[in-house]
């Protein structure tokens, strides 16, 4: 009798098993679709782009790239986190709306990153690069930190809108140096770098990609980046934290891979595992560089415990700036 009922369990557990295995081992079937929240022609919408050529490569299937921008990046990550959790529809996502917006819109929010997203894996980290208007009167942090002390709330400093990663740079920037600067939302990169080019605005937090073409016309200067120490892809520029009185600096924008919640765990798994074989690619990590990034594999564990590392460090600058949507 014992053995009778314990052979029921195990074809009742068989039975369960197989549709799992099977969706995991068939893995993937079909085209892969890589949701990108941001315009097409912008550094993330070429980040994506880099790592679906790697994808196809190492998962033997097409991989497609569908920008959906809108909202900061809400639009996209909220059309993934309603998608069917097969594996089929991913998010290339940024610290903004996977742990940022969070933090800013709350219940305006249509979807939660942690309750309808998983984190398949980090793609790469970031760093912001702090830019000035050429005849500005700073030309590195400590001389930057003076002036403002002098001159409270003079020094103007575009952002590519409220509550994002730039957004984040600049008050932890005020914050670290006890200074008082002005916040310049703007709608896009172009349109704050071109202004601080004339002058209009003294500087601003953007991405070296986005910064590269106006540092190498003498357009803007770079007086450092954001990251704890220098990065790969621009060795020249210094850290904040190289500033005595910013040591504790370190504020990065990132982008992973995430999947609608309920996708198996076998998925994640492959998924995670594909995208390591990729960031292993040499050709892919120097493409990641010139776009202004620091690729770092990690494993999905290494990757939750990162994003709530970095989602605790937000939520620290959010709340003591009173950052509110506009």
């Amino acid at each position: 009798m014992q053995s009778t009922n314990l052979s029921l369990l195990l074809i009742s557990a068989t039975a369960f098993a197989l549709p799992a295995m099977a969706q995991s081992g068939d893995y993937p079937s079909k085209p892969i679709t890589i949701v990108v929240p941001f315009s097409a022609g912008g550094g993330v919408d070429a980040m994506a782009r880099l790592v679906a050529e790697k994808l196809r490569v190492s998962l033997k299937q097409s991989v497609l790239v569908d920008n959906k921008p809108g909202a900061s990046g809400m639009v996209g990550a909220a059309l993934v986190s309603k998608a069917a959790g097969d594996g089929y529809t991913l998010l290339l996502g940024s610290a903004g709306e996977t742990s940022i917006n969070p933090l800013v819109y709350k219940a305006r929010m249509q979807y939660q990153p942690e309750r309808d997203l998983v984190p398949i894996a980090l793609v790469s980290r970031v760093p912001n690069v702090l830019v000035a208007t050429p005849s500005f009167h700073a030309n590195s942090i400590a001389e930057l930190a003076a002036y403002a002390a002098k001159n409270p709330g003079k020094v103007t400093y575009a952002t590519s809108g409220v509550g994002n990663p730039q957004h984040l740079n600049g008050e932890l920037l005020q914050s670290i140096l006890n200074v008082k600067m002005q916040h310049v939302p703007y709608k896009g990169a172009t349109g704050q770098l071109v202004d601080v080019a004339s002058g209009a605005v003294n500087l601003t937090f953007v991405s070296y990609a986005g910064a590269a073409p106006f540092l190498k016309g003498g357009r803007v200067k770079a007086l450092a980046v954001t990251s704890a120490k220098r990065t790969s892809f621009a060795p020249d520029i210094p850290a904040i934290a190289e500033t005595p009185a910013a040591k504790a600096y370190d504020l990065e924008n990132w982008f992973g891979v995430f999947a609608p919640a309920k996708t198996p765990a076998a998925i994640q798994n492959k998924l995670n595992e594909a995208i390591a074989v990729a960031l292993k690619d040499h050709d892919l990590v120097k493409r990641l560089r010139e776009q202004g990034g620091e690729p770092e594999p990690m494993t999905q564990a290494q990757f939750r415990e990162f994003i709530g590392r970095e989602t605790a460090k937000y939520a620290r600058i959010v709340e003591a700036a009173n950052i509110t949507p506009e």
